[in-house]
């Protein structure tokens, strides 16, 4: 059985890292917009049409980070990163799911405490993901 090519599995980690901060913070002015109405209490007035808008741009964002965990599963880890792939697998998993909640949280108006749980589920994601390219990191410079 061949090795996994170890250049290839890091580069492409760092690409998926990368990309996906670089999603969320395209997406962030259109989150601010809806935190923002939750928190000044004005989320029942929040423009539809803007809101279909932001629907749209959220599933785009949902769409590509499902793709690129598609390509981690497809990943083939060194064996002394196995363990910490699968915690970054797994998190990154979670993190997809947040923003397929916070999705279908604003389906039908604005459906704040689903936002927020969703929120919170990709933030505690967020962590994980860190926390388990922390530990790769730690691991590959032993």
């Amino acid at each position: 059985m061949k090795r996994p090519d170890l250049a290839y599995y890091l580069t492409t980690i760092n690409t998926v890292v990368t990309d996906t901060e670089q999603i969320g913070t395209d997406l962030n002015d259109a989150f601010e917009e809806i935190k923002g109405a939750i928190e000044n209490k004005d989320a029942a007035n929040f423009d539809d049409a803007r809101r279909l808008e932001i629907i749209a741009l959220f599933q785009e964002g949902t769409d590509k980070y499902r793709m690129m965990f598609e390509k981690i599963g497809r990943l083939k880890a060194p064996a002394r990163l196995l363990g910490n792939h699968k915690k970054f697998e797994q998190a990154y998993k979670a993190y997809v799911v947040g923003c397929e909640e916070m999705v279908l949280s604003l389906q039908d108006g604005i459906d704040e405490a689903a936002f927020q749980a969703a929120e919170e589920k990709q933030d505690q994601a967020t962590d994980q993901i860190a926390a388990a390219i922390q530990k790769m990191t730690q691991v590959m410079v032993k």
